[in-house]
């Protein structure tokens, strides 16, 4: 009887303590794995200096793309990317005839397309009313019978050179490079968006050389437009809890920045619009 009782606790005691052993060995083997440290990030910060003064400022909400290899390894993509047409965002819509209205409500908050923001009561009424989102209600109310419904779709009643295709010419814009870009190092693009504070981070990375660039330039104050083309090394193990890249613009002389800084744009104004055809 006692035999039987001491096999019964033995057993179960000699499955644990193996599947313990088990356990010690898979965490020993992961923590010695070199594998686990060949990944990097890069913790990408854009600031820019706008105007008088030295307070620099994040650049929010703009996208910047990774690609592999070096400005040297890149060269020929770099230089369709500085060589490229550019035509701003009023030169478009100005293109298009509407009224500076609807040119300064896109401005405010630095629109490529009237989908960045909700238009309110106040921009389709009184003073400041935009004369494309009036008409676009004043459509849309005989078709829902309701003002308030017509202005919260009043998108449908846009043509789709003013709702979005601005927006639209970009993406092919980029879509080109980009497959230049992968064309040129077998390797996909990554992008990714600054958050409010201008940060943004490309994660799971094999260690390399690469090239942070933002493809078209971006109109960041005033008549000026900044293009970016910054080549970072990644090594094994490199965490986002390291110092961020910072990346700038030459009118940043904020006392905070200047001594991070990694890469500047390069800054060119933007093209004068043409006339309108009469």
């Amino acid at each position: 009887m006692m035999r039987i009782i001491s096999r019964q606790i033995t057993w179960p005691a000699l499955g644990l303590a193996l599947l313990t052993s088990l356990a010690v060995i898979v965490v020993a083997q992961t923590q010695s794995d070199p594998s686990a440290d060949l990944r990097g990030v890069i913790r990408l910060r854009v600031r820019v200096g706008l105007g008088e003064g030295t307070k620099a400022k994040g650049l929010s909400r703009k996208r910047f793309f990774l690609i592999k290899g070096s400005l040297e390894d890149n060269k020929t993509l770099i230089q369709s990317i500085e060589q490229q047409a550019l035509l701003s965002r009023d030169c478009y819509y100005r293109g298009l005839g509407v009224s500076e209205a609807l040119i300064r409500w896109l401005k405010e908050s630095d629109c490529e397309s009237v989908y960045c923001r909700e238009v309110e009561a106040k921009d389709i009424e009184g003073a400041d009313a935009v004369r494309e989102f009036k008409d676009a209600v004043d459509a849309g109310e005989k078709n829902f019978g309701s003002r308030e419904l017509a202005r919260k779709w009043l998108t449908v009643n846009l043509s789709d050179q003013i709702r979005d295709g601005f927006y639209k010419r970009r993406q092919e814009e980029l879509q080109a490079f980009t497959k230049q870009a992968e064309q040129l190092s077998k390797v996909k693009v990554m992008s990714v968006m600054t958050d409010l504070n201008g940060t943004g981070y490309f994660t799971d990375l094999e260690p390399g050389t690469y090239v942070i660039s933002n493809i078209v330039p971006t109109e960041i104050a005033g008549n000026d437009a900044a293009l970016w083309n910054c080549e970072v090394k990644v090594k094994a193990g490199d965490l986002a809890t390291e110092k961020p890249f910072l990346i700038s613009n030459p009118g940043n002389k904020d006392p905070r920045d200047v001594k991070n800084i990694k890469c500047r744009s390069v800054d060119k104004p933007l093209p004068a619009c043409p006339a309108p055809n009469k």
